[in-house]
């Protein structure tokens, strides 16, 4: 047990500073900045200890928790993504008066939660981690309690996704008493005899899964979420959970359902089908900015499900590739709304943007950059994470599911374009407040050049993926 402990340590680092922030945040008056930046430099420590963790395949624990690339990487995704949300919302957070200490330690706690979804092998690990995850991202949603939207939004996430938990739980449940375990391999090994209870267990975790990452018919909380929560908190719903959600779906449909592939591939290519079309159609009458990208982000966990569905390693490994860079594109998003502040009021609306271009060229050119990727227009990244994703499909002969993808995205080019339209060719209005705060410039700036010079250096990335054994 104790030598088990040595390869937990990136856990036990966050677990110890989770105690000691709140115990230091109780104590002390005042305490959000010393605590802000130190989660930053908590966030950098634990990359490092995890880039430093050179165990590959190593299960501890009666086998629950399991250590090895693909749970390294999936867990490195998701603190450089924090580490982005985190830099980019500070300043947002201090403006509207929500500079509670508890903000930056829920934060790690869902990251934590996170962290058990991405290493559990075993049922029990997988929902408790889950759950730690989603009761921080209830907190989160309404931590502007103040704000009638905020509060309203909690509750709204915190019933819908009360009602996955508990189907994902009776799923989970239902797999237990038809295979006799929790444990992801023994259950492979035991769902091969198809009958109808585990037909059923599977149906329910998918529902659960299907929730998690907004996909349809499990989207309906999103927008409404999305648009209530802080800006700094639906920065980190459309990014980190998604991550989490993504890395759960490989290794569930890699590992207890591998068997059973006939079942649950018709399943997940209905969901994946589902939430291209609706993500990219609703998305086009929206004027909310962040409704706008919820609907968004529906879409492209469409494409992500695409690539699981094919049942192939390659497509495995081209939906982490397409989390990533979708990752990347969404904090180059998100670092422009929030560069954007008129009058000391941070804009919600598209039609805020009409003129920008002539006020604020260069955040212009990379909000430009940003959505021209987001519609996968080549030769951007976002063209590239699509293209790898038709290609596995391609390779299944799922020909269908790739026209409906490919039709999709030239749908969701609208709403992209119309954006685009609004920055450079409709009528000025007031110049935004010039913003000096240097992480957002570095943030907009980091993502821009990736997106922007992606197809220089490919192999770089598809190198690294290519190395990664998922199971």
């Amino acid at each position: 047990m104790i030598n088990s402990l040595y390869y937990l340590t990136p856990e036990i680092f966050l677990s110890l500073s989770i105690f000691l922030f709140i115990i230091f945040g109780v104590f002390k008056k005042n305490s959000f900045n010393l605590i802000y930046r130190s989660t930053i430099v908590i966030v950098l420590i634990t990359i490092f200890l995890i880039l430093n963790n050179k165990f590959e395949n190593i299960k501890i624990f009666n086998d629950s928790f399991i250590l090895d690339q693909f749970s390294s990487f999936m867990k490195i995704l998701i603190l450089v993504s924090s580490f982005f949300v985190l830099i980019m919302s500070k300043k947002y957070i201090q403006d509207i008066n929500n500079n509670k200490f508890e903000y930056p330690v829920i934060m790690l706690i869902a990251i934590l939660g996170m962290f058990f979804m991405v290493s559990s092998n075993d049922l029990i690990l997988f929902y408790l981690g889950l759950e730690l995850q989603s009761l921080s991202l209830y907190i989160l949603a309404s931590i502007d309690r103040d704000n009638l939207r905020s509060s309203e939004a909690g509750i709204k996430y915190f019933v819908l996704s009360a009602l996955s938990s508990g189907l994902l739980l009776y799923g989970c449940s239902l797999l237990y008493g038809f295979t006799g375990s929790t444990n992801f391999q023994v259950i492979s090994n035991n769902v091969g005899d198809i009958n109808i209870g585990t037909i059923f267990a599977m149906i329910f975790i998918l529902v659960g899964l299907a929730f998690k990452v907004s996909a349809v018919p499990f989207h309906m909380w999103t927008p409404d979420v999305y648009e209530g929560s802080p800006t700094s908190v639906t920065s980190f719903f459309a990014i980190v959970p998604k991550i989490a959600g993504i890395a759960v779906f490989i290794r569930f449909m890699y590992s207890p359902f591998q068997n059973i592939l006939d079942q649950w591939q018709y399943i997940l290519v209905f969901i994946s089908i589902a939430s291209m079309i609706l993500g990219a159609v609703a998305a086009i009458n929206q004027k909310n900015i962040k409704r706008l990208i919820a609907y968004s982000s529906i879409s492209h966990m469409g494409y992500a499900i695409a690539g699981i569905s094919t049942g192939t390693e390659n497509g495995f490994k081209s939906t982490m590739i397409y989390i990533l860079i979708y990752s990347a594109m969404n904090i180059g998003f998100f670092a422009f709304v929030f560069l954007m502040k008129r009058n000391g009021k941070y804009i919600e609306e598209i039609n805020e943007l009409s003129g920008i271009s002539k006020n604020h060229p260069l955040a212009a050119l990379s909000l430009l950059i940003v959505l021209f990727s987001l519609a996968g227009i080549p030769p951007l990244a976002g063209f590239f994470a699509k293209f790898y994703i038709f290609k596995s499909v391609i390779e299944q002969s799922m020909y269908f599911l790739a026209i409906v993808g490919l039709l999709s995205t030239v749908v969701a080019a609208f709403y992209y374009l119309r954006i685009i339209k609004i920055m450079y060719f409709d009528e000025e209005k007031d110049s935004y407040d010039k913003d000096h705060n240097l992480w957002l410039k570095l943030s907009l700036t980091v993502s821009t050049i990736l997106i922007l010079m992606y197809f220089i250096f490919p192999s770089e990335l598809i190198d690294v993926v290519s190395k990664i054994n998922i199971i």
